[in-house]
């Protein structure tokens, strides 16, 4: 199966909704390590900032990893395609500036599940920051500085 056909595959059945929490995450095209330095994944965050300040969601946890992220969000205004494009849109022109480089940074689509409210949202905050450490980066994850949530 061809990436465009997985990506397609990926938007079959989804709807987004305001006000619902979402888990998404999206990898660098061809799972490059464009995040190792953490100074260019600091361009990724100011995304996700950039998108509370704008209204379009709240960011309750994320990790950037060195080939792609996990973002726990509520939507606002909107919906989940529109922040998807928005973000990885701005991201890659950033990104792309700041290495002097230009082409494909995401790959396309991404992967989202919707949470329920009732589940433990502070238990998946804890899984998603806790990434770094499974996969052996870091031993303590005050080490990591590519991580966030509004309860830790």
């Amino acid at each position: 199966m061809s990436t465009q056909q997985r990506a397609h595959r990926l938007r079959i059945g989804r709807c987004s909704e305001s006000g619902r929490i979402y888990l998404i995450t999206a990898v660098t095209h061809q799972r490059q390590s464009v995040f190792q330095d953490w100074r260019i994944g600091r361009l990724l965050v100011s995304e996700f900032r950039q998108a509370q300040d704008e209204g379009e969601a709240t960011s309750l946890a994320w990790v950037v990893m060195p080939d792609h992220f996990h973002w726990l969000v509520e939507l606002h205004n909107g919906d989940l395609p529109r922040l998807m494009r928005i973000t990885k849109s701005r991201s890659a022109r950033a990104i792309n500036q700041a290495r002097c480089s230009f082409g494909t940074l995401w790959q396309k689509g991404y992967f989202d599940r919707a949470l329920r409210r009732e589940e433990d949202l502070k238990a998946m905050a804890r899984y998603i920051v806790a990434n770094p450490l499974r996969a052996g980066l870091v031993e303590h994850i005050g080490q990591y500085p590519l991580w966030d949530a509004i309860w830790l």
